[in-house]
């Protein structure tokens, strides 16, 4: 791995982000001879750095953790000659072929195709007690994590959607849910709040809200506050599900890339063509829905492939135009 310092080079494909997405699309971009180069981005290898356990990607029986499974995609996509460096991209301009990428506010680089896997990051609350206990039972994804709580009790925060869906999905593994929802009200979709009341093990704690997260080397239970008559009690958890959403890493791309209202970017339909030519969005930077490492690993293929294509056309281009 080597620190960039050449002004204005040129690459094929320049990949943004190192996930799941960003590395597969480095692995097929360089078995097609494309020699990409991959930037990491502030967080080299993404969410999947604060997963402790991953048992539900394939090919892996034993289970992995979220590291090292980040350094076997890296080192899978450096055996095909990927150019993998530390760095973060901090401005772009598309309004041009080839595009031109900023890293670190001083590096420009011309790509002739840009892959985006910049992922997402999920929403905390702000307790000091989710960083210090984050993967000790502390997460924001139940589907990653439920697994490990089965037969226990847990709290679930949120009251959008996202917290039904993490709710209900847990109410099927573990023995009680807590879900507490800081106004009287839900603003999940009726037959998401529909799912969570027919669920005999989820009490709904309304107008409540967390003070903190108890134990010392893992969740041993979590203080809660009804905002209305500021009754304290402690619910005895072994595990606290955030669920308040998900930001996508795409300020950067704002009034250049087709968002939606949430900060996704918008593919085309079955493909990870952006608004721009030449630029292709891959991984949970524009997947609003499954959020999962192996459907970010897909669209990095997907993203490849693509950009891919892009490149042997333009090549044809050039190539009649020369004529």
């Amino acid at each position: 791995m080597k620190d960039d310092l050449t002004q204005n080079e040129r690459v094929k494909v320049l990949i943004i982000g190192s996930g799941p997405a960003g590395y597969t699309a480095a692995i097929y971009a360089a078995r097609a001879g494309l020699k990409p180069v991959l930037y990491t981005g502030p967080e080299p290898g993404g969410q999947l750095t604060i997963t402790s356990e991953v048992e539900n990607y394939p090919g892996y029986p034993a289970g992995i953790t979220g590291p090292q499974m980040m350094i076997d995609f890296q080192k899978q996509a450096e055996r095909f000659e990927t150019d993998v460096r530390y760095g973060v991209v901090t401005a772009v301009d598309f309004s041009g072929w080839p595009h031109t990428v900023t890293v670190d506010e001083k590096t420009k680089i011309s790509a002739e195709s840009v892959i985006i896997s910049t992922g997402a990051s999920a929403k905390w609350l702000g307790l000091p007690d989710e960083a210090r206990l984050n993967g000790a039972g502390v997460s924001a994804c139940a589907v990653c994590d439920g697994f490990f709580f089965k037969g226990q009790d847990v709290v679930v925060v949120g009251a959008g959607d996202t917290a039904a869906e993490e709710a209900s999905y847990l109410s099927k593994l573990v023995n009680k849910v807590y879900l507490v929802v800081r106004r009287d009200e839900m603003r999940a979709s009726k037959i998401m709040q529909q799912r969570v009341l027919n669920a005999s093990n989820i009490e709904i704690l309304w107008n409540t809200e967390t003070v903190s997260i108890l134990g010392e080397h893992s969740v041993e239970g979590v203080e809660v506050i009804n905002n209305q008559t500021g009754t304290k009690i402690i619910l005895n958890v072994t595990g606290f599900f955030v669920a308040i959403g998900h930001k996508p890493n795409t300020a950067i791309f704002k009034n250049i890339l087709n968002l939606d209202d949430s900060g996704y970017i918008i593919t085309e339909p079955g493909s990870s063509k952006t608004n721009i030519m030449g630029v292709f969005a891959t991984g949970d930077a524009q997947d609003r829905i499954y959020r999962q490492a192996v459907t970010a690993a897909g669209s990095g293929c997907m993203g490849a492939l693509d950009a891919e294509r892009f490149l042997a056309e333009k090549e044809m281009e050039v190539a009649s135009f020369s004529h």
